[in-house]
């Protein structure tokens, strides 16, 4: 990082060169990867105290809460001077790609994975996470032009085979009610995953969750009361712990930096950092959930970290 001043201004302002701003880009999208991973457990948490409707409906709330502040916090900020003027509202250009994002990652996603959750087992929920790195690239692709090397292509299809088999072994190799919503929960979510990268390039990636999450309240927030007044509610510890979860780690600060990520390195190489969240999701569902992890995670670990460097190292 090099440090610019100026002769009439003694404030100095940091240039953060290409390569810093890739490493940085790419820490910021496997902060992201990170927080996801620990969604599944949560939600399987969150499931112990509200129903599916409710669980979701809230966490959107409560998330959507979470973006007004900061928005708000950070318009005061500029009126008090550090910046001039307000953070300015979503044009008419970026309200289409919003809604994509908020019906993809906001209400989509959310929702068909906590259905699937009901009855499925987080290990084999990871199904989905394990194609939505190749499924996000290849909408990435058809919506954005970006057309990455053979050897990409190559290591993200191994990458995505090695943890489709080991996440259906996981889950005993049979497929159940619940695939349905899994599937579309993928496709959803890619294209909201996509158009959030997109607009991460032209706006604040915090800004682009955050608008997308404040827009939805006419419907969540109908929704929670709707929810609450038909579904059962118990306050367990592990109940409030998994939403307060899903909606501020998830919903809205995992968001934050994933779509930041994106913006600097690029959709598909970021979306490939996502070969490693089943895996994670295996290892909280062990410490979190008790459940029990085969002699098969090591090895495709392994080929997934592998992968990942493969896909990070070529040209797109």
């Amino acid at each position: 990082m090099r440090v610019k001043s100026s002769a009439t201004d003694d404030t100095r302002i940091a240039v953060t060169g290409p390569g810093e701003q890739v490493g940085l880009g790419t820490l910021q999208a496997a902060l992201g990867v990170v927080a996801f991973s620990l969604t599944f457990p949560a939600t399987a948490w969150g499931l112990e105290g509200f129903g599916p409707w409710s669980l979701v409906a809230v966490r959107s709330v409560l998330a959507a809460v979470i973006a007004g502040c900061c928005l708000c916090v950070a318009g005061a900020s500029r009126e008090r001077g550090r910046t001039r003027g307000r953070i300015p509202l979503p044009d008419r250009g970026q309200l289409p790609g919003l809604a994509v994002v908020g019906a993809g990652v906001v209400l989509g996603f959310p929702l068909l994975t906590t259905l699937a959750l009901e009855t499925s087992t987080t290990a084999h929920a990871a199904v989905v996470v394990g194609l939505l790195p190749l499924t996000t690239a290849l909408l990435s692709a058809l919506r954005m032009g970006t057309r990455p090397s053979r050897t990409f292509w190559a290591a993200a299809l191994a990458g995505a085979a090695a943890v489709l088999a080991f996440t259906v072994q996981q889950s005993g190799g049979s497929l159940t009610a619940a695939d349905g919503f899994l599937f579309a929960a993928l496709l959803v979510c890619a294209a909201g995953y996509t158009e959030g990268g997109r607009l991460a390039r032209v706006m604040p990636g915090w800004q682009v969750i955050g608008w997308a999450l404040v827009l939805c309240l006419p419907l969540t927030v109908p929704a929670a009361v709707l929810a609450l007044s038909y579904e059962p509610v118990r306050l367990t510890a592990h109940g409030v712990a998994g939403l307060l979860w899903v909606a501020a780690g998830s919903q809205f600060l995992g968001l934050v930096v994933w779509y930041r990520g994106m913006a600097a390195i690029g959709i598909p190489k970021a979306s490939q950092l996502q070969l490693a969240q089943p895996l994670l999701t295996l290892v909280w569902s062990v410490l979190l959930l008790g459940e029990h992890l085969t002699a098969a995670a090591p090895l495709t670990a392994a080929a997934v970290l592998v992968c990942i460097a493969v896909t990070q190292r070529s040209r797109s």
